[in-house]
């Protein structure tokens, strides 16, 4: 069946704000250092404010730039060469127009309505850097948040192979409820559902209803060790391995240094990764790998071949500061024979 696109993703829009901190900076402001921390609006924007007004006090640059889970996850995909897009919750602000461009300028679609007549502002991680290379990370969902079931268009996700979910979404009512929209439409239309776990915490606190969720509404799984044995509650690897393959199509885990794995069926394939001179920020390294086994997926490449291509991205990533590609996937894919 064709199709005008290759991969929708659902999920969290948030923009990364990047900015050089002193330690006596994160220490005033009661942030625990090297740690995330999730904020409330009223301390998103004095926060945000503050660390502009220091940036632009000491000549620093401040760092403006769309991320989120499944926003970064499409991104790749772009880069591959894929035809994709977003659907996601911004607000009509600065950072909500930071969010728009960035996309758009990475090749994605993304034509969400902005947020009006809401005082919510667009959601955002403040990272501040000190001088060690620590990351200090307040984060405000805001807009990220509101995603609703009337923001899913029905024929975005008939056209498109695979309908991309990000787990972050789960924690949120009306994000479920535009999960299962989006879920009901891909498979009237005989198209495909995949979905991140994304964090051991999403997983620990909706086990059950994740579970249920993935055997009614999903065919492709990622997630990595640590959310793969949260899900099925043991310590044994090829046992969690075993009940995901009962419960979805397809899977693809990521293990960090040990590979990945593909699991089908009664197929299963060992993936390795791709040796880096220097892991510089793990930070999207599983979107990263997502982008690749989809977009390989979407072409019609083995299985093995579109764990390749995903592990390829993540070494890609890993290796500089940011979540997304800083080269192009497509041309890095053709250098290493893999497209």
């Amino acid at each position: 069946m064709s199709s005008e696109y290759d991969v929708t993703a659902v999920g969290n829009a948030i923009v990364d704000v990047l900015a050089p901190a002193s330690e006596a900076f994160i220490v005033a402001e009661g942030l625990p250092k090297g740690g995330m921390t999730l904020i409330d609006q009223h301390r998103a924007l004095n926060l945000y404010g503050k660390m502009v007004a220091r940036s632009e006090a000491n000549g620093d640059d401040l760092t403006q730039e769309s991320g989120g889970s499944a926003g970064n996850t499409i991104a790749g995909v772009a880069s591959f060469g894929g035809k994709a897009a977003y659907i996601g919750k911004v607000a009509h602000d600065e950072l909500g127009e930071v969010f728009s461009r960035d996309l758009k300028k990475s090749g994605v679609h993304f034509d969400v309505p902005f947020l009006h007549d809401d005082p919510t502002h667009t959601g955002r991680c403040l990272i501040n850097v000190t001088e060690d290379g620590q990351r200090t990370m307040a984060t405000f969902l805001g807009a990220a948040a509101l995603v609703q079931p009337e923001d899913v268009d029905p024929q975005l996700i008939k056209a498109s192979q695979i309908t991309y979910l990000e787990g972050y979404l789960f924690d949120t009512p009306s994000g479920r409820a535009a999960f299962a929209k989006a879920c009901e439409i891909a498979r009237s239309a005989g198209r495909k559902t995949a979905m991140t776990l994304s964090d051991s915490f999403v997983v620990d606190r909706w086990r059950t209803d994740l579970l249920a969720f993935i055997e009614q509404h999903i065919d492709l799984v990622f997630a990595n060790e640590s959310e793969l044995l949260s899900l099925f509650q043991t310590e044994d690897f090829d046992k969690a391995a075993r009940y995901l393959k009962s419960k979805a199509d397809l899977a693809f885990v990521t293990r960090s240094e040990r590979g990945s794995v593909a699991l089908k069926a009664d197929l299963s394939h060992d993936i390795p990764v791709y040796p880096v001179a220097e892991v510089v920020d793990t930070t999207g390294a599983g979107d990263q790998y997502a982008a690749g086994v989809m977009y390989g997926l979407t072409q019609g490449l083995h299985l093995e071949t579109c764990g390749r291509l995903g592990a390829l991205a993540a070494a890609e990533v890993i290796s500089h500061y940011g979540p997304r590609p800083q080269v192009s996937y497509a041309e890095l894919a053709k250098q290493n024979g893999l497209i």
